[in-house]
């Protein structure tokens, strides 16, 4: 029996993300001819959890700049020879968090994803395109070959804007009682084993070595057209404002908190101001764009798609479990 080897690095800080991981590799340990290894990132000097307000506003400029601080050494098991890689990752300001970036970046990174096929995996808020397209690009870069992309966002609309600020500064997941709780609900990341399940088959063979993806038709990306051109504003303001404060100094230095004060009271201003005027042009607009917002959701949602068409076939008789 040919054995498969599937590597899954990642980086979370309240562990929802590898509970993500963990359901996509449940159904591929209970084979007996899939051998799965995690990789956790860790950074050199660990960013805290929760975070404190200055500290995770210190971080931004770096995150948005592509210029993360070092990670830790990686264990010797993450250098193997593996069949396929599983990417877990989250943005931080529109873009890639600063350890999945040392990862992509780096000369480890490199040698384990080169030549490699590759499954991206995001569990955010909701805004992760920006984000993605720079995780691809480092995807490429190191060597990789990006084959399918799942995103997992949370669902609770307008309240993500207090809930998520609230756990990521308290570090619980649901600080007010009348608040539905932040993150991923549990049934979006149970539901993620079908990925798993679609994998098996596809290892066995031998999908994974050419280009088409493994997990089309299985709704792994849904877009939402309203947030594109949000984004695209959020990340021309986090870049230009992450180089002035670059400009007074690096991360943790005393002449650049001032600046961060500044742009918050900007931040405020404009998702108090110009947001709801934004949305209320973008309404009145969309039947006129209403193609074009179409196609660009289509593109966006590639490789791996947003349809449910697929259905995933069940385990070969006779196969023995894992212990």
């Amino acid at each position: 029996m040919l054995m498969k080897r599937v590597l899954f690095v990642g980086y979370s800080q309240s562990g929802q993300l590898l509970d993500v991981l963990e359901a996509i590799a449940t159904p591929l340990r209970a084979c007996a001819d899939v051998e799965v290894v995690f990789e956790r990132l860790q950074p050199s000097s660990a960013f805290p959890f929760p975070w404190t307000f200055l500290s995770f506003l210190d971080a931004f400029p770096e995150t948005v700049h592509l210029d993360p601080a070092p990670n830790a050494p990686l264990s010797e098991s993450a250098f193997g020879a593996f069949d396929l890689v599983v990417l877990g990752w989250q943005p931080w300001f529109l873009a890639p968090s600063q350890p999945v970036a040392a990862f992509l970046l780096s000369a480890e990174g490199k040698r384990i994803l080169a030549g490699r096929p590759v499954i991206s995996v995001v569990a955010c808020r909701n805004m992760w395109l920006n984000a993605f397209a720079m995780v691809k690009r480092l995807i490429e870069g190191a060597g990789g070959r990006l084959l399918d992309h799942v995103a997992l966002t949370d669902r609770a609309g307008f309240a993500t804007f207090l809930t998520t600020p609230m756990w990521l500064l308290t570090g619980r997941r649901q600080a007010l009682s009348w608040l539905p709780p932040a993150g991923v609900d549990r049934a979006q990341i149970a539901n993620c084993g079908r990925f798993g399940q679609a994998l098996v088959p596809a290892l066995r063979t031998g999908q994974e070595r050419a280009s088409a993806p493994l997990l089309r038709g299985l709704r792994a990306v849904e877009v939402d057209g309203r947030l594109i051109a949000g984004e695209r504003i959020g990340t021309r303001s986090f870049r230009i404002w992450g180089r002035l404060v670059r400009a007074f100094g690096g991360p943790g230095s005393r002449w650049r908190r001032p600046v961060l004060l500044v742009y918050v009271v900007f931040l405020i201003a404009a998702i108090v101001f110009v947001l709801p005027l934004t949305m209320v042009i973008r309404a009145a607009l969309q039947p006129l764009r209403r193609a074009h917002t179409q196609a660009l959701v289509r593109a966006c949602e590639e490789p791996s798609g947003s349809a449910d068409s697929v259905a995933i076939p069940a385990a070969e008789p006779g196969l023995p479990a894992r212990g």
